[in-house]
């Protein structure tokens, strides 16, 4: 079965990509039963599309806060799961294999008063590796300069174009995760998902939302400026080459797997010798430098991939040094 391409030659998207992989998938487990009669079956053969795209779970830990009655934090735990897995951020219909599945951890670092907080937002998606079991982690994000109120028995309401310290948080991180996982997909596929990030964080600064200044280097404008400006046009590309050509292909041939990564990691070097250390830069390898040292450990490659990640990741050195052990 050929991989898909939409109309005029362009990448196929993040959906045609998952039926292309589902249906292959399922081509070789029906094969394997002895039973290909689901060729003759119809869409229903597959599981109902679903309203959603998250399959996010969420911890509250709030044991650094000094004094007492904070009890009724737990309740954000489930408000924050509901408010990211029953809400629609998208027109798209998701299958349950589909589902986009993330991790919040909210660590609340200081109360200012006993409704008003500072806190940590440790956030990860990952999305499957096709032809494995395995799962690979596309976005790893620790922010923390989160200030907000929350009150018990406060309920979170879903409008996006309406700045609110709690919400807009995650309404912000829940375009970018859709944006970094399309862009798996399709080459640029998140571009509508970053958009919408952006408009997010440019009403955020408007109302002068706490920790949402540019000025930091690792801040939310920051990453959103960067994953919609044309210079780093190239990097998403990589991204789209990296999940769908080097990892999704791996078991089925390795040897163009690893060419596909190479050619990412070169990428990198020419981007890193235009652009410097950025955040894109730091999310890409803190996320991934431990897979990568997987990819090529004890390969023909192995040499090569330490010689371009030394240069465009030495502060994972360490790591890499397994490479020409």
């Amino acid at each position: 079965m050929d991989i898909p391409v939409a109309h005029g030659g362009n990448r196929p998207g993040k959906l045609e990509v998952y039926n292309w992989l589902k249906v292959t998938l399922m081509m070789r487990l029906y094969c394997k039963a002895g039973v290909l009669l689901f060729l003759l079956a119809g869409p229903g053969t597959f599981p109902e599309a679903l309203a959603r795209e998250f399959q996010c779970t969420v911890r509250v830990n709030y044991r650094q806060l000094e004094g007492s009655g904070f009890e009724f934090l737990n309740d954000l735990a489930g408000l924050v799961e509901d408010y990211m897995n029953k809400n629609n951020w998208t027109d798209d219909r998701f299958e349950l294999m589909e589902l986009i599945e993330c991790s919040m951890q909210i660590v609340f670092l200081e109360s200012y008063t006993q409704t008003t907080f500072r806190a940590q937002l440790v956030l990860t998606s990952t999305r499957p590796i096709y032809g494995t079991t395995a799962k690979t982690t596309v976005l790893q994000i620790n922010d923390n300069e989160w200030e907000f109120s929350f009150a018990q028995g406060t309920p979170l309401v879903f409008e996006t174009e309406r700045y609110n310290a709690l919400t807009s948080m995650l309404d912000y991180y829940a375009y970018i995760m859709l944006g970094y996982d399309y862009d798996t997909f399709s080459e640029l596929g998140g571009e509508e998902h970053f958009q919408k990030a952006r408009r997010i964080m440019q009403t955020a600064t408007t109302a002068n939302g706490a920790g949402w200044s540019s000025l930091d280097l690792t801040s939310r404008p920051r990453l959103v400026d960067q994953m919609t400006g044309p210079r780093f046009k190239p990097l998403r590309e990589a991204y789209f080459k990296y999940h769908f050509f080097g990892l999704d292909h791996f078991t089925r041939n390795t040897d163009a797997a690893r060419d596909a990564i190479l050619e990412v990691l070169a990428t990198m070097q020419d981007l890193y010798n235009d652009l410097s250390r950025q955040y894109t830069f730091d999310i890409f390898f803190s996320t991934k430098y431990q897979e990568l040292v997987s990819a090529f450990e004890q390969s023909d490659a192995s040499a090569q991939a330490y010689n371009l990640l030394a240069e465009v990741d030495p502060s994972h050195l360490s790591t890499y040094d397994r490479l020409v052990q």
